[in-house]
């Protein structure tokens, strides 16, 4: 097919802001039981989260008009559905309380606990004594508080089963429901640079005995996701050997699964949200897991004596593992599809799409994700995936070069994977090239890389947003001049900072971006209240440092028109702070556009507005291209 010739950054597309709003479907929490496999889904289109039961090939919602799934302990919540013998428990966005639903067809959810100002997370089904386990939140007037509780299921009554760390996660019971393992970590440390294991046995009377931490007690390792295998042997990840790796403990002594021991490859992402599940053992010394290479999130089935299986090899993405005597589960995602839900035979491999995989984009219009590493900084590899503008009538003059748009993730201690973006792809419809970019100190490529960021953010993230557009250009990939970047929350302040070192970016969006961080350190939340102190350094002993860093301060050296974007409700980047930095650039007599959309809070979800950043953000782009 002959294709038609027109500028780059100005293509045609049937491809709309609206068509990239609704293929922004997603899947969480995946759970299997009942005969069957649980998950959450989230839908743009009423911004809810609802719980979906598979069984039978039958698939049906059991989340009433009016409830929506989403725990908000620590921000960013996670865990907020456990099953239980009688049908699941979930937390009410709304509320933050935790409900009990039936699985019958129509029946409604009932409160369990005792309400009040307090969120939950995290939850666990305590078979034997008929209970929920959860890290609870509780906003009191002096500080905010977290607990490891139970709830039980006969009359709703609440016990506090562990208190006294800043933070806790992962309550984990073995089969027999004796032993009891959890994570914990203190201020200042974050859950992906020093976090403690607890266990404590269960006393005859019910009561939790006295708890020993096992792992971690000497700082500097990174434990998440502790398991217990069927036959009670303990199972953690840790990043001791520098690659979060699983862990059993044999007689008393932690020794790493040799089958994993010798390959420099993490197997968990940033415990961002509570409840991930990137690995299961599965007993006979069998384990599933996931195994991250080049960013790419892969599924692999280890059994004892016989080689690693590498299982659902047509995705790029594998999370949230679940299992039962017949099949694995796992949410996968892939460049040319939306996320799926599958079910994976543990005979055969074969794999079966519970939900989702659509595929929005025909081939011939889809851009597909193309990794590399480049040098950065002092010599240091940095790593990003590069997406070519790529239309199936249309392409670019041939003595032309394709501007660019530079994605930085947020977190920032987070990752970008090779999954379809419905962003990417509408900026890559109309002829815009993209950079996705796992600057140093993202997660998946092990601690070292992951601690680059300590006391050097808005330093390493800014050379690496430089370096990838220098050897983009070198390539012939890209118009070097023609170059925007954007991010979201901590990707938005790295894109204020590239803006403010006059990099050469002509110019950029940030999407509820932190532009002061001493501001975001005064009214931040409790999980991320060091964290800037970790990733910058003390603000009384390294103010030169916070001047040097803060977008705010240094407006004056932002040349070039910045888009903003922000929430009404953001409880991490206050609305206050993005106003304060449109007006210092309007100030000083920079074009900028600001938005703010009244009813999202950090992350938009509403589809109408996802869609109108979209639209805004591109045309504002397309305007700078005129110039």
């Amino acid at each position: 097919m002959t294709k038609t010739e027109e500028p780059y950054g100005f293509w045609p597309s049937d491809w709309t802001a609206e068509d990239a709003a609704s293929a922004s479907c997603d899947f969480a929490e995946l759970l299997a039981g009942h005969g069957g496999a649980f998950w959450i889904q989230y839908d743009p289109a009423d911004a809810r989260n609802t719980l979906w039961y598979w069984r039978d090939n039958q698939l049906r919602c059991l989340t009433p008009a009016g409830y929506s799934l989403r725990s908000r302990v620590y921000e960013y919540g996670g865990g907020a559905v456990c099953l239980t013998d009688e049908g699941v428990a979930f937390v009410n966005e709304a509320d933050q309380q935790v409900y009990l639903q039936p699985l019958e067809a129509g029946a409604q959810p009932t409160a369990l606990g005792p309400g009040g100002d307090r969120r939950y997370g995290d939850l666990r089904f305590d078979a034997k004594r008929q209970a929920v386990l959860a890290i609870e939140e509780s906003h009191e007037e002096a500080a905010v508080t977290h607990r490891l509780v139970s709830l039980s299921l006969r009359n709703g009554a609440r016990s506090v089963l562990v208190e006294g760390a800043d933070f806790y996660a992962a309550p984990t019971l073995d089969s027999a429901g004796e032993r009891l393992a959890w994570i914990a970590w203190q201020r200042p440390d974050q859950p992906w640079t020093a976090t403690e294991l607890w266990c404590a046995p269960y006393s005859a009377d019910g009561r939790l005995g006295r708890a020993e931490c096992i792992a971690g007690a000497n700082g500097g390792e990174s434990l998440q996701q502790p398991r217990f295998a069927p036959d009670g042997t303990l199972h953690c990840l840790s990043d001791r050997d520098g690659w979060w790796q699983p862990w059993l403990l044999q007689d008393g002594t932690w020794v790493p699964e040799r089958r994993c021991a010798r390959a420099a490859f993490d197997h968990a992402p940033a415990p961002w949200q509570l409840g991930t599940t990137s690995y299961l053992p599965l007993g006979n010394g069998d384990l599933l897991l996931t195994r991250i290479v080049d960013g790419y999130s892969l599924l692999f089935e280890l059994k004892a004596g016989a080689q690693a299986r590498a299982l659902a090899t047509a995705f790029s993405r594998c999370r949230q593992l679940a299992a039962d005597a017949h099949r694995y589960y796992c949410i996968a995602g892939s460049p040319g599809l939306t996320p799926a839900v599958l079910a994976i035979d543990r005979h055969d491999a074969r794999v079966e799409v519970l939900a989702g995989g659509e595929r929005p984009l025909p081939t011939a219009h889809l851009s597909h994700p193309q990794p590399f590493s480049f040098s950065s900084g002092s010599g240091e590899a940095a790593h990003a995936f590069f997406y070519p503008p790529t239309h199936a009538t249309v392409q670019g003059p041939p003595d032309a070069r394709p501007p660019l748009v530079v994605f930085m993730h947020g977190g920032p201690t987070s990752a970008s994977y090779p999954v379809f973006d419905a962003r990417i792809q509408y900026w890559t419809q109309r002829g815009f090239a993209v950079a996705d970019v796992n600057y140093r100190g993202s997660s998946g490529f092990g601690r070292a890389y992951r601690q680059r960021l300590h006391e050097a953010w808005g330093v390493v993230d800014v050379e690496d947003a430089c370096a990838v557009v220098r050897c983009l250009a070198l390539r012939g990939e890209i118009d070097p001049a023609r170059t925007f970047i954007r991010g979201a929350s901590a990707g938005g302040y790295s894109a204020l900072c590239a803006l403010a070192a006059d990099a050469g970016f002509a110019g950029g969006a940030s999407l509820y971006g932190v532009s002061d961080p001493l501001a975001l350190r005064r009214v931040t939340h409790k999980f991320e209240a060091d964290y800037l102190d970790w990733l910058i350094g003390d603000p009384i002993l390294d103010a030169r440092r916070y001047r040097e860093r803060t977008p705010l301060k240094n407006a004056a050296q932002i040349k070039v028109p910045v888009i903003f974007f922000q929430g009404g409700l953001d409880a991490v980047v206050l609305p206050e702070q993005t106003e304060a930095m449109v007006e210092a650039l309007r100030a000083r007599g920079i074009p900028v556009e600001h938005h703010l959309y009244a009813q999202e809070r950090h992350g938009f979800r509403q589809a109408a507005n996802l869609a109108d950043a979209l639209t805004r953000e591109c045309g504002f782009y397309q305007r700078l291209l005129r110039r």
